[in-house]
């Protein structure tokens, strides 16, 4: 991942290279030390002494630089409600299936509730592999617009279900609008945050995503003994006010500065970044953070565009150059994050939660329901520290770490399964001992695949690929959790104790493939990424950008900064 703040770096270049021009490769600083320069309104801007990377900040980061850039911030937090919407209907569906009703209407199979389930996620696939696309072509608020509309379509046809059919459509088109917000959420956010808040900014949707899965499970638990359909409609129509909150408000925000770069209306991108970093156009006119913005957003735009050529994000041809030898070991990388993310088994726990409660000898629908609550809650705490030290751990040890103790919870919860799975009533210890090691595992998910699973993929690919890279890991993501979603049911139908050795299974395999595979990423550089493997991507991708910037004038415009400092 690149430092905050569009941080770049000459890289060494071949013999055939030595003959340019020694004014275009002349350093920012002719200094030995770096020059930390201070901007209007609070900004600064740092030369490096290396002569050929800078660094630059709007203000502070943390909660200082939240409440600073409030703008953004409240443009962020309104559009991480996508992810909310998301959380939500993982945890509403939790209660739903086992509520008296619900069952008493639809009596469902095993196989019949993996579906209902499952069914959002291969929406979701669908919805997530089209946004990016809708984004690019339209807006994106249009398309968040767009993604809301079908979402509440969704939430309409389960709320109003007459039959089973129908709820299982409804999950799927409002599947469809999840896996949409999913991709155009993050994005808006990531494309609106100041360089110094990025990080923060989109982490509010993993954050939302959990909040969501905690209202939604409480919300279920709170309308469970009404005495008709409307214990399971309420809280499947409640899925109506995210919804009709993004459809109404998304036209309020601002659009976002890099889609309009990309169009080629730098006017409008001025006006749009100006407002977001809370400028009037003549402040914007004379900040050199706002000039110095725009202008690396033209160099990013350049840099993609000479990447694709005229064939369009679209094409088939820069997809498949995610398999060339060149990126593979990198899509690898992102693909199997997501397949472990998932196989850890921690969807299985948040959509039939209940049902596997059950399984591990808690009885009482009451009791059942608050234990299975509590694993919404413990991942929410435990997304709090990741969030915080997450860059000064290290990826790669928390994978480790997470998924050793993920394996080990599992395993535990099998064995006790085994051993008194036929005689509950008299080991209440240990059925305690089971829901303990269900809370653990959550807890080491909270802080270790959850967060990294978003971020990792972004962070092992070049900026060429990085959107299409990011893409597919996604995909992978919807993937697996629509067969997790389906095959869960039947197979504690099956054998409870199986389903959690397969999923103990899986955390021991995502260990091996987290201590011999992945590279640590936290505060890497591209050439270190490069060398671990064995590719130049990362490279060649920085070597065309600081030409590409150089010629759009980022270096005069830092140089001579500098010079009016001296």
């Amino acid at each position: 991942m690149t430092p905050a703040g569009g941080s770049y770096e000459t890289l060494p270049s071949d013999p055939r290279e030595e003959c340019v021009d020694a004014e275009q490769n002349s350093p920012l600083l002719v200094r030995q030390h770096g020059v930390v320069l201070k901007t209007p309104h609070g900004g600064s801007l740092t030369a490096h002494a290396d002569g050929h990377s800078y660094t630059y900040s709007y203000g502070p980061s943390g909660i200082t630089g939240l409440f600073r850039n409030r703008y953004a911030t409240g443009c962020a937090i309104f559009a991480s409600i996508g992810g909310l919407s998301f959380g939500y209907d993982q945890g509403v569906i939790a209660n739903v299936l086992v509520m008296k009703d619900f069952l008493s209407r639809w009596p469902v199979s095993p196989w019949e509730k993996g579906l209902m389930t499952a069914v959002l996620e291969l929406g979701a696939l669908f919805g997530a592999l089209s946004s990016g696309i809708l984004a690019d072509k339209y807006s994106r608020r249009h398309s968040i617009f767009l993604a809301s509309v079908i979402f509440c379509i969704g939430s309409g046809l389960q709320s109003g279900a007459r039959n089973l059919n129908d709820l299982i459509i409804g999950r799927a088109v409002g599947g469809f609008g999840i896996g949409a917000l999913s991709m155009l959420s993050p994005l808006y956010m990531a494309e609106i945050s100041p360089p110094e808040l990025r990080g923060s900014l989109i982490a509010l949707e993993q954050l939302a995503i959990v909040l969501g899965v905690v209202f939604g499970f409480w919300t279920g638990f709170l309308t469970r003994n009404i005495d008709s359909s409307a214990s399971w409609r309420i809280p499947l129509a409640l899925q109506f006010i995210p919804g009709v909150s993004l459809c109404l408000g998304c036209f309020l925000l601002p659009p976002s500065p890099r889609l309009l770069v990309l169009r080629g209306q730098l006017d409008d991108a001025a006006r749009s970044l100006a407002k977001l970093r809370l400028r009037t156009p003549e402040e914007a006119a004379h900040d050199p953070l706002i000039q110095l913005e725009l202008l690396e957003m033209r160099a990013n735009t350049a840099l993609a565009r000479q990447d694709t050529g005229t064939k369009g994000s679209g094409d088939m041809h820069d997809w498949a150059k995610l398999f060339h030898s060149k990126y593979r070991d990198r899509t690898l990388i992102g693909v199997m994050m997501m397949f472990f993310q998932q196989w850890s088994g921690i969807n299985a726990l948040l959509y039939y939660g209940p049902s596997l409660v059950r399984n591990i000898g808690l009885n009482g629908d009451e009791v059942t329901l608050l234990v299975s609550g509590g694993i919404g809650i413990v991942q929410a705490i435990a997304v709090i520290p990741a969030i915080l030290y997450l860059d000064k751990w290290g990826r790669k040890p928390l994978l480790k770490g997470g998924s050793a103790v993920m394996a080990i919870s599992h395993l535990l919860i099998a064995i006790l399964i085994r051993q008194y799975e036929n005689d509950w009533p008299s080991h209440s210890a240990a059925a305690w001992l089971a829901v303990t090691c269900v809370y653990t595992f959550t807890a080491a998910y909270g802080m270790s695949y959850g967060p990294i699973g978003w971020i990792l993929p972004s962070e092992v690919f070049p900026l060429s690929m990085r959107s299409k890279g990011v893409s597919l890991s996604t995909a992978s993501n919807w993937i697996n959790n629509f067969i997790i979603g389906l095959i869960t049911p039947p197979m504690m139908e099956i054998s409870p104790a199986v389903a959690f050795i397969i999923f103990a299974c899986a955390c021991f395999a995502g260990y091996l493939w987290s201590s011999r595979i992945v590279p640590e990423t936290a505060n890497v550089s591209l050439e270190e990424i490069d060398a671990v493997f064995n590719t130049s991507a990362g490279q060649d991708d920085s070597r065309v950008k600081f030409e590409l910037e150089r010629e759009l004038g980022v270096h005069d415009l830092i140089k001579n900064l500098v010079a009016n400092c001296d």
